[in-house]
């Protein structure tokens, strides 16, 4: 599965797989317990493909951030929790990304993508698939 069928849902833990799409929403299965759940189009949905993250020359997409994590754990989940103080997940994210935009990436936004990396590799997610750019398609 690619990022084009995960979602993450504003005020919803976890991340969300798109099943399928109807005229009011969204049917979406949680990666956490595969639950499957309707989702209605006005709620915030966040398709993980559009996602980017800045760096001080451009951005980058989330997919190449989650493949420098990928490496950097040796294909495990991060050595560094979720839930670490904000110096030691940026800490962590200089390491992982030394070029980051630290005054328009918060620690907030580390936490989100430690979460969604380590719920994808839980879930067989294969980070070494080609990244495409939905944005320029």
């Amino acid at each position: 599965m690619s990022l084009e069928k995960i979602l993450a849902i504003s005020k919803k833990p976890g991340l969300y797989k798109l099943i399928n799409q109807s005229r009011g929403g969204y049917v979406v299965e949680s990666i956490i317990d595969s639950k499957k759940r309707f989702v209605i189009i006005d709620k915030s949905l966040s398709l993980l493909s559009e996602i980017s993250i800045y760096t001080l020359e451009d951005e980058l997409p989330l997919l190449e951030v989650f493949k420098k994590i990928f490496i950097k754990e040796q294909g495990k989940a991060t050595t560094v929790s979720p839930k670490s103080s904000k110096e030691d997940l940026e800490s962590y994210f200089f390491s992982v990304l030394p070029n980051f935009d630290e005054e328009r990436v918060y620690s907030s936004d580390i936490k989100k993508i430690l979460s969604w990396y380590n719920l994808l590799l839980n879930d067989g997610f294969d980070f070494k698939q080609p990244v495409t750019n939905s944005k320029n398609q």
